[in-house]
């Protein structure tokens, strides 16, 4: 991966800490540094699309937990049922 090369200003605690991090991980300081932007950079990408682009319909009201344990039931046997080839 090709890198660019960049200078910043940071809180002299802050790398204090990172220091420490690095020695503990066994990592350099650069790595954590890179990783914080990775982090910082993705959490204020703006993306193209929305996040959930499907809808599902449904009945406009929250299941009830017999509802959901039902349905997560069914879809385990049909899983595991005769034509997966496991035990059932």
């Amino acid at each position: 991966m090709s890198m660019k090369r960049t200078n910043v200003y940071a809180d002299p605690e802050d790398l204090a800490i990172i220091k420490e991090a690095a020695k503990r991980r066994g990592i350099s300081e650069a790595e954590i540094i890179r990783q914080g932007i990775h982090l910082a950079a993705m959490a204020n990408r703006v993306w193209d699309e929305p996040l959930f682009s499907r809808t599902f319909e449904g009945t406009g009201r929250t299941p009830s937990r017999p509802e959901v344990r039902d349905v997560v039931a069914d879809a385990v046997r049909r899983e595991t049922g005769p034509d997966s080839g496991s035990a059932a």
